[in-house]
């Protein structure tokens, strides 16, 4: 089988023999997916001349329609994802239900966010603004969708959730899509849009797919166009450093590497409300799709009175932690995603081991119902830095997988100082019953984090977790996390719009205004 990409408003096979996209449990190929011969450029030229007017031509709330249209479509093929997401991702039900339920929930957010916006058609940021002595004279603010394609370049981990979070803002923007799944698991991104187009639910041009490589696409951008990219801060560069990219000052935002920090409030202790949730949610961050989220908990820092407590208490969480083949029912954790992956993450624990010692026992590693060889498990690692103010790796090396640095800190001072050495994450946390705690570290953290989720015994059962993103708030990070802003409710909206001062008499502005949305 050959994944096909779907531009031009038909579905076209790319040539050669492609990439093979494998099952990481069993080794088995699954497809191919090529580009090959795809005319990229006429892709581009039909979403932008096809799928950009239908777009801007609709109201907020009948945008809302046709994402409530995706999510309807989705959900009534839910079921048949799953198996795709073990066989490609390597995914539990449950790591499955995050990503699938992830994208389909952020599709129905925004849906609900277009309804609330009713029959406008652009965003008005703010009120009037009088510019002279003569009071008529004013000026104004209106945001209006760009007329270009917004071109998605998502990871591998989350092939669902991924492209629906990015497609939802966008489309409700009134910008038309072209996504490009990461080969290695485009199966169920391949899947989803086949279902959505047969589904006939979108104006033709709003939504194009990318089977296979990108090679050849940054040649055809333009200065109304926006890039949205996830992955490695590497590859991130290297695009952000093409040609047309910077010639034509190309839109371009970026979720990359993130070395995220949880920290215990001095105030915990061992038993304790706070010190056990922050257990729990150090243990889930690590085995949670295998610890392949750019959220993920990387450094876990600990009042240094309480290391030997955290690490014990650590080992013996991790320790029931099941891994093998996702097919077996009693298995927690999956595999990386492929053999390329576990090499990565398997370099980057040698790198960190020369700077740390390993807490969990690694002997006799044996996943459930799988071949070790053939398949592409890592075992939950958690490794312990007691210098971590000498290191340098354990704030540099990204392991993306089930891999964890415990760390040490001696005062509120230090522990922001070493999470800031991450070099900008894209998010912290905090487990404190503490209030003056936790505002001094959220302020602590502020400058070098995205977001910052502050827990204690009241919330501990409510909250949606360290590495959960939710769409009414920004996600993003700066430094090497992308110094970009995704989702955010109408914020994320401002990403695919420009915005404009307008001038002119009061009284006409406010009728202009009334096609718009004050935000």
């Amino acid at each position: 089988m050959k994944l096909a990409s779907y531009v031009g408003g038909d579905w076209v096979e790319g040539g050669g023999e492609g990439v093979a996209l494998t099952d990481p449990v069993l080794g088995d190929e699954l497809a191919r997916a090529s580009s090959e011969g795809i005319d990229i450029g006429a892709a581009m030229d039909y979403a932008r001349n096809t799928g950009g007017p239908a777009l801007r031509r609709l109201s907020f709330a009948q945008r809302a329609g046709l994402l409530k249209g995706i999510a309807d479509t989705l959900g009534a093929n839910r079921d048949g994802y799953f198996e795709t997401a073990l066989a490609n991702s390597g995914n539990t039900k449950t790591d499955a239900a995050i990503d699938i339920d992830g994208g389909i929930g952020t599709l129905k957010f925004f849906a609900r966010l277009g309804e609330s916006l009713g029959e406008t058609h652009n965003l008005r940021d703010g009120g009037f603004d009088r510019l002279a002595r003569d009071e008529a004279f004013q000026a104004m603010h209106l945001s209006v969708p760009i007329e270009g394609v917004a071109i998605h370049i998502n990871a591998f981990n989350f092939p669902s959730w991924g492209l629906w979070e990015k497609a939802a803002v966008a489309l409700l923007a009134g910008v038309p899509v072209l996504a490009k799944p990461a080969t290695a698991t485009a199966l169920l991104s391949y899947r989803m849009v086949r279902d959505v187009i047969e589904a006939g639910v979108l104006p033709a041009g709003a939504l194009s797919l990318i089977s296979g490589s990108a090679r050849g696409l940054w040649e055809h951008v333009t200065g109304a166009d926006a890039i949205a990219f996830t992955g490695s801060a590497g590859t991130a560069n290297a695009l952000r450093a093409q040609t047309g990219v910077i010639a034509s000052a190309v839109r371009f935002n970026v979720e990359a590497d993130s070395l995220n920090t949880s920290i215990l409030g001095p105030d915990a202790k061992p038993g304790g409300a706070e010190f056990d949730l922050f257990v729990r949610e150090v243990a889930r961050e690590m085995t949670q799709k295998a610890g392949q989220k750019c959220t993920a908990i990387r450094r876990a820092l600990v009042p240094r009175a309480l290391i030997d407590d955290v690490a014990g208490a650590l080992e013996a969480r991790l320790a029931k932690t099941v891994t093998g083949n996702p097919r077996d029912e009693t298995v927690t954790m999956g595999p990386i995603v492929d053999k390329t992956q576990q090499a990565a993450v398997l370099g980057a624990i040698g790198r960190l081991k020369e700077e740390t010692k390993v807490i969990t026992d690694e002997r006799d590693f044996r996943p459930v119902d799988a071949d070790a060889e053939i398949a592409s498990f890592v075992p939950p690692t958690l490794l312990r830095c007691d210098d971590p103010k000498g290191a340098r790796a354990v704030h540099e090396v990204e392991a993306f997988g089930p891999v964890c640095t415990l760390m040490p800190y001696g005062d509120a001072g230090e522990a922001y100082d070493l999470a800031g050495r991450g070099g900008g994450s894209l998010t912290a946390s905090v487990f404190t019953g503490d209030d003056a705690f936790a505002t001094e570290a959220t302020l602590g953290l502020a400058a070098n984090h995205g977001r910052v989720l502050v827990v204690d015994e009241s919330i501990g059962e409510s909250q949606t977790g360290h590495g959960i993103v939710m769409p009414m708030c920004v996600h993003g990070g700066p430094g090497r996390a992308g110094g970009g802003e995704e989702l955010g409710g109408l914020r994320g909206l401002r990403f695919y719009h420009q915005r404009l001062a307008v001038q002119g008499r009061g009284d006409w502005l406010k009728a202009l205004a009334g096609g718009a949305a004050e935000i």
